[in-house]
């Protein structure tokens, strides 16, 4: 037998630590190779850590919500290459604090009198020593619980009180979510403009090829790919859009990494990325757009796979939105927000004169940090788009 060290092992570039989520064994708990051992969490993606001996896990060096530093030792396993008689006695449960500080012993009491659950507890906040909870706490906590009630969903509360009003609290990605918008809104001068664009060829296109391209390929024909290859156009058109800004200074960005915010089941946004879009086909761009909008919704996406965009596109038109005003990912300085594609009775016009048609149409939001983004540029870019859109081949092969 011997000890082996666990360490935070590399989770893509640019990511420096990760946030232990929780432990799926306990100290002296029996493990399997490949057993999953941990969570943790980088600003966007969830992963696991497993197990690569059969053993015992020994010792925990973090606990959940601590923060590690990739190479760090966050726990120590005993390497044991035969389990097949050994068994264990699972340790008694210790009610700690989310900081592993046991809770006095008159506070776990009073919890137990009370009914009071570990998890519901742990809701207290302490304004003890290093935050621990005290007597007083746990009193003025049931004093003030006889106005309210609260049911457990899935580890977070409800909170019910006598306004009939419910009070959930944020989850972790929805924290993060809102500490980057409020960002994002204080840091940059948010500036939006708005371009209707005939989508028609496209629609009608999509419809003639999409049986036949998914049974030669096994992959859905979505539309998302071509918005991505005309804002790439655009992009290499007009540079200037594919820039982030330091201080004083305005960095140019060689790569053109165009983001698609993607909504999760679970109501969270994600961000991946396209890394140089500009240098693939159709085929490719429809191939690694499914790819990457699937696995985000499963929770399998790599840190590094939602790291380093240039742009970031939005489909709010997903949900029934005509236009929008998005809130710009930072560092970046633009996102588009694409609206539902209408059907519309339209104006014509020809050398023979005017008529009506029915043509699909959809709303591009085009929303710029106004400090490096003129509104020139800024409303330039979106027609751009709309004119690339406008010109597509209907009867293009791919």
């Amino acid at each position: 037998m011997s000890d082996y060290n666990l360490t935070l092992p590399s989770i893509g570039e640019s990511v420096a630590e990760a946030t232990i989520i929780r432990w799926l064994k306990e100290e002296g708990d029996l493990i399997k190779k490949d057993d999953i051992l941990v969570e943790i969490a980088t600003d966007k993606v969830d992963s696991e850590i497993s197990s690569p001996f059969n053993g015992i896990l020994k010792k925990k060096l973090f606990h959940s919500n601590e923060i590690a530093k990739v190479g760090t030792t966050i726990a120590v396993l005993e390497i044991r290459e035969k389990l097949k008689n050994e068994y264990f006695i699972k340790k008694e449960f210790v009610i700690k604090e989310k900081n592993n500080h046991f809770y006095s012993p008159l506070v776990r009491t009073i919890a137990k009198k009370e009914g009071i659950s570990f998890y519901e507890l742990e809701s207290i906040e302490g304004t003890g020593n290093r935050k621990r909870v005290t007597k007083q706490d746990i009193l003025r906590y049931i004093k003030e619980k006889k106005n309210t009630f609260f049911i457990n969903h899935n580890n977070n509360f409800l909170f019910h009180n006598k306004r009939n009003e419910e009070i959930l609290e944020m989850d972790r990605i929805r924290k993060i979510t809102a500490k980057h918008m409020m960002y994002s809104k204080n840091i940059s001068a948010h500036v939006t403009s708005f371009v209707e664009a005939d989508v028609t060829n496209i629609v009608n296109w999509r419809e003639k090829m999409k049986y036949e391209f998914q049974k030669e390929t096994g992959e859905k024909l979505t539309i998302m790919s071509i918005f991505v290859e005309c804002v790439a156009k655009a992009i290499k058109d007009l540079p200037m859009i594919n820039i982030s800004v330091n201080g004083t200074n305005i960095i140019k960005k060689k790569n053109i990494n165009i983001g698609i915010a993607t909504a999760l089941p679970n109501g969270n946004l994600i961000v991946p990325v396209i890394k140089q879009a500009d240098s693939y086909n159709l085929k490719g761009l429809i191939k690694i757009i499914n790819d990457l909008v699937k696995r985000a919704r499963s929770n399998q996406l790599n840190p590094e796979e939602t790291q380093g965009g240039t742009y970031t596109i939005s489909n709010i038109g997903s949900f029934g939105n005509l236009f929008g005003t998005p809130i710009i990912h930072q560092p970046q300085v633009a996102i588009m927000a694409l609206g539902l594609i209408q059907k519309k009775l339209s104006v014509i016009e020809t050398q023979k004169g005017d008529f009506f048609e029915k043509r699909y149409k959809i709303y591009l939001s085009h929303t710029y940090d106004h400090r490096v983004i003129d509104g020139m540029l800024g409303g330039t870019f979106a027609k751009k788009v709309a004119l690339y859109l406008e010109k597509f081949n209907c009867y293009k092969k791919i």
